[in-house]
């Protein structure tokens, strides 16, 4: 049992340093991104499926509150918190209408959505995506395996290349509290970081 537990976290760190080496000026874009539309006044809308949707509410949790430094809140919605307006809109209309709709009524031109599927094709992250361009939003996936038709859509995508759904969120959460971190020191403590 040891072996295999030690190989967890070696394949788990490992994935991480391929990711990093692969998407680090990716990771910068996002991270200006993300700092210019809560600079002019957006907000993050961000959503995913099953442990994507725990990563969503995660990530807007640490805006939202706090992550590392003090500073003011910063407006982040996780679109699968709702369980009233979704499972109304999964009922009246379709599953993969309940991040879309939700980006129709809230979303607006320059917020950001952030959309998170480690197959990269959940069909109600690719339609949310898809109405959020229309809308004049900046598009961000987080994805795994080939990054599917979500890292075809975006204008931001990081994908993790891996076909383990763990290791691929282990990946997510990761680079999420660097981004996190990043845009907190950018809005707030060391604006120096290029």
């Amino acid at each position: 049992m040891e072996d295999h537990i030690v190989k967890i976290f070696k394949e788990s760190s490992q994935l991480k340093e391929v990711f990093v080496n692969e998407n680090l000026g990716r990771i910068v874009r996002v991270v200006e991104a993300v700092t210019g539309a809560l600079k002019a006044g957006n907000k993050i809308l961000l959503f995913g499926n099953g442990g994507s949707a725990a990563d969503a509410q995660h990530i807007a949790g640490e805006f939202v509150n706090r992550f590392i430094i003090e500073r003011p809140p910063l407006p982040a919605i996780a679109l699968s918190t709702d369980t009233s307006v979704i499972t109304s809109i999964g009922n009246d209309y379709d599953f993969s209408e309940i991040f879309s709709k939700q980006i129709r009524a809230i979303g607006q031109a320059g917020d950001v959505a952030w959309g998170i599927s480690t197959s990269g094709s959940s069909p109600n992250v690719i339609k949310a995506l898809d109405v959020a361009k229309k809308i004049g939003m900046i598009t961000i996936g987080f994805t795994g395996r080939d990054g599917g038709d979500i890292a075809r859509l975006v204008d931001y995508s990081l994908n993790v290349s891996s076909n383990s759904t763990p290791r691929v969120q282990e990946v997510h959460i990761t680079v999420a509290h660097v981004i996190c971190e990043m845009v907190d020191f950018k809005l707030f403590q060391r604006p120096d970081i290029k």
